[in-house]
């Protein structure tokens, strides 16, 4: 059942792969309608993430094909619900999830991935949930293993995730070495990091640390990844692997015998979410926990119109953004 009759809408189409300047901005794009197990939901914020610049050029793992609605994250008002939902959210509720086609007006959302926006916060504050925090929990806690004590890299730290795993990393008592690029450093240093490297002087920074981190949370790819494997501990170290935002890096088994003998651990959210369903259950009681707590707080997205959202991409993929962006459309 759906409240409202509308066909069309506003929308960010992704015209072909050549990245975020064919991203336009369209008026009559068809309005979507939810389908088994889906809910309809009418967007009151999307969040933007470097995934969504990778798949405007066509080099995110089983991202679409042009022509498509760009963006998977967005908060916003159940307006339909499809069939075969069991124990449906009632309309009008507010929720935070991922589904394809965020940076529109409207979008649907798998029902067994939606969490309600938590109460008092606002659709803007609640984005990152299911994403940021998620990610940044799952590599540091079932994947990680972090422990107090332990000594933890985190790359990106100024991002949506790495902004999250520097306040969780804080409170499991980790010793937080951050790197950033130096405009950024401060923004890091205030969320509880104990060190901040220059993200663009690593390898000589850390030439004199090799096998000395617990665990490193690996978001760059190829920029960084060696340096990442020299400074895990041998054999007890962990590398959780999550993004390439630098492009892909190899790892031979050459590599991991002889050169770098870690525990090296790929996290993707959205496929944990669906291969280890109890897994992410628990990752998401344990979110609740930390929102309860106030280790979790509201978000602060930095808002824009979706017309915009072509530019932030742009920010984004150059790096000269702080923090979790959102469009409004």
């Amino acid at each position: 059942m759906e409240t409202n009759n509308q066909q069309t809408m506003r929308a960010l189409v992704q015209q072909s792969n050549r990245g975020p300047s064919d991203l336009i901005l369209t008026t009559d794009h068809r309005r979507p309608t939810a389908g088994p197990g889906e809910y309809l939901v009418r967007v009151g914020a999307a969040g933007v993430n470097f995934a969504d610049v990778l798949q405007s050029r066509g080099t995110y793992g089983g991202g679409p094909t042009p022509p498509y609605v760009a963006g998977f994250e967005a908060a916003g008002e159940i307006v339909g619900i499809g069939p075969g939902v069991e124990e449906p959210l009632s309309i009008g509720t507010h929720v935070v999830g991922a589904g394809p086609g965020a940076f529109a007006e409207y979008l649907v959302m798998p029902s067994a991935g939606v969490l309600p926006v938590p109460t008092g916060w606002s659709d803007a504050e609640a984005l990152g949930m299911v994403l940021n925090w998620a990610t940044a929990l799952a590599a540091l806690r079932p994947l990680g293993e972090v422990k107090a004590g332990d000594t933890v890299l985190i790359h990106a730290a100024a991002g949506g995730v790495g902004q999250a795993a520097v306040r969780l990393a804080r409170h499991f008592g980790a010793h937080i070495v951050a790197t950033a690029a130096p405009a950024k450093h401060k923004i890091v240093q205030a969320l509880g990091a104990d060190e901040v490297l220059d993200s663009t002087q690593l390898a000589r920074q850390l030439a004199h640390r090799s096998g000395s981190f617990d665990l490193v949370l690996e978001s760059v790819g190829q920029d960084t990844f060696e340096t990442s494997l020299a400074v895990t501990k041998r054999f007890t170290g962990r590398v959780v692997v999550f993004g390439d935002a630098s492009g892909s890096a190899t790892l031979t088994t050459h590599d991991l015998v002889f050169t770098h003998p870690v525990q090296v651990k790929g996290l993707h959210i959205g496929a944990l979410a669906t291969s280890a369903p109890a897994l992410y259950r628990s990752l998401v009681t344990e979110l609740g926990t930390l929102i309860e707590n106030g280790v979790y707080p509201p978000g602060t997205p930095r808002s824009h119109p979706l017309a915009e959202g072509p530019a932030v991409l742009r920010d984004l993929e150059t790096r000269r953004t702080e923090g979790k962006q959102a469009l409004h459309p």
